[in-house]
């Protein structure tokens, strides 16, 4: 325990989890099963707005996206992500974690209900509008990010900290999977209204004109369950490190944490001003002593995250591609619209049910137990022998009989992502950076990370492609293949491994321990005695 630990703090750290950490859990869960819904649901879409607004009258094949246009799709929402990280983790440290949480949720439900209500006479209008409400959409997302874990680490005891945290991950687990679920829900349920027949045998009948609506409603769909939990964010209050600590308001952090904690804390106003004239609580971001504390963790957190989501993201959104090129998914021209849109969404929902969300879960369960740098150091490790096992034989995973083994392989290094470096990613630079930057640390490290998930994006799509140009997708140079570029993403999940060295071990340990807040110069610590706990 630091030195100096006030009293409200020190409650925090040694309570009993109790319902109130429960109900912080869903909160901020809620927002980011919205966050995972909206960024991956474009990708159980693209292939049907490309049929919808890119088809050739008589082509032989099925209308896509042109490259410049499948760039924009994808990759403007991650664009905005990592601005409003930047900003909103920013803003967090200066106006407070509860005044923030509600901004980031009100763009996130007006944009995604104006992603589905995109217009235009054209396809370049419908895009154009599509990409701006999915830009500020992911503006939005991008708050949710350092916000939720600075809020949970903040509200958590510090025995099961790692586990609350990772549970409101988790809850993007859910996310993705709902998506799916939407998406089989609405394909299936319109499908079956409005049958058409495949491209091959009837290329105009191939896609019902009520198709356009289908993509909207997908779309849509993500405003729900943020607009449900805005009223709750609101109804927290702001978290006690935030209030004693940087806006300075003793009395106010003992009352609201009396509250939440139902015991009698004490406001004590003079440690706080004495706290605040510590050496130790005044230097800045762009400061030395930053760089001597925290530059080497604040380097690990951006790397590590920057690696690890090139390689998430580019396995996520682009999933279809690697199911059609191993034949999970049957050629275009063999489905209607619809029946694609089903089969894409069937394929995501068992990658997500079988791997992605079991993942999340186990890093729940033994974070506590087994460390952040154990499981991330693990997850990275697995990655890469799953990613190389995949690729050196490849041709052997294509063949029809291999095909089932392909996909187990290729869930399993989703399931050691997210238990794994997805979650100790999103975990971490919210428990070993002071409380005053802590926002803003988190929002710099996950941005670094939407800069990977950008690289992984918009790489992998050109890479991806067939080094024979005759068998590319349309509009797109020859790639180095699929091939390759699973070997390109195991060699960075082995630099991943390298720069986990980088990150501090937090399990156990206070936050004011691990930021050296509160700290003396011998760096001797004191347990705080103030608090008196009460019936109720």
């Amino acid at each position: 325990m630091a030195k100096n630990q006030l009293g409200v703090l020190n409650a925090l750290d040694v309570a009993k989890t109790q319902w109130y950490h429960f109900t912080a859990i869903v909160i901020a869960g809620m927002g980011f099963f919205t966050d995972a819904y909206d960024l991956f649901c474009i990708s159980l879409v693209s292939k049907l707005l490309g049929r919808i607004y890119y088809t050739k009258e008589g082509a032989a094949k099925p209308g896509t996206l042109p490259p410049n246009v499948a760039d924009a799709v994808n990759g403007v929402a991650l664009c905005g992500t990592l601005a409003g990280q930047l900003f909103f983790g920013w803003l967090g440290d200066k106006l407070g974690r509860k005044k923030v949480y509600g901004i980031t949720l009100i763009l996130m439900v007006v944009c995604s209900i104006g992603s589905g209500l995109s217009f235009g006479q054209k396809a370049e209008g419908v895009i154009a509008t599509l990409c701006f409400f999915r830009f500020w959409l992911g503006f939005g997302i991008g708050g949710d990010y350092p916000l939720s874990a600075t809020i949970m680490s903040e509200y958590a005891n510090k025995k099961t900290r790692g586990a609350f945290i990772a549970a409101v991950f988790a809850m993007q687990g859910f996310g993705i999977l709902g998506g799916g679920i939407v998406a089989l829900v609405v394909s299936s349920g319109f499908n079956n209204r409005y049958h058409a027949p495949s491209y091959d045998i009837d290329k105009g009948r191939s896609l019902p004109s009520q198709s356009d609506y289908v993509w909207r409603i997908i779309v849509m769909f993500g405003a729900i369950p943020a607009a449900l939990t805005y009223y709750w964010r609101m109804k927290m209050p702001e978290t006690a490190r935030y209030t004693a600590l940087i806006a300075k308001n003793a009395k106010q952090a003992a009352a609201d944490m009396s509250k939440v904690l139902q015991v009698s804390i004490e406001a004590e106003e003079e440690k706080v001003e004495r706290i605040a004239q510590e050496p130790s609580n005044s230097f800045g971001l762009f400061s030395k002593q930053f760089a001597k504390r925290h530059g080497l963790h604040l380097l690990g957190t951006t790397t590590t995250w920057f690696l690890l989501d090139i390689a998430f993201y580019s396995q996520n959104l682009f999933q279809k591609d690697i199911f059609t090129a191993v034949g999970w998914i049957p050629p275009p021209g063999s489905m209607s619209a619809l029946e694609e849109v089903y089969k894409i969404a069937r394929a995501q929902t068992l990658i997500a049910l079988w791997s992605t969300v079991p993942g999340y879960w186990f890093t729940v369960a033994f974070i506590d137990y087994l460390g952040r740098f154990t499981i991330q150091l693990m997850g990275f490790f697995f990655m890469t022998v799953f990613m190389f096992a995949l690729a050196l034989p490849y041709h052997h995973w294509t063949l029809k009989p291999n095909r089932f083994g392909f996909v187990a392989m290729y869930s399993l290094t989703f399931f050691f992502a997210n238990f794994g470096p997805n979650a100790t990613t999103f975990i971490v630079p919210a428990e070993i950076f002071p409380a005053r930057l802590r926002s803003t640390c988190h929002g710099i490290s996950a941005a670094a990370g939407k800069a990977g998930a950008i690289v992984g994006a918009f790489g992998f799509l050109y890479a991806a492609q067939n080094k024979d140009k005759s068998k590319t997708d349309a509009g797109y140079p020859a790639g180095i293949g699929v091939r390759n570029s699973l070997i390109v993403l195991g060699c960075i999940n082995f630099l991943g491994m390298l720069f986990t060295l980088l990150v501090p071990e937090p399990k156990g340990k206070s936050l004011e321990e691990m930021t050296g807040e509160n700290e003396d110069d011998s760096g001797e610590t004191e347990l705080a005695t103030s608090v008196r706990t009460v019936p109720v």
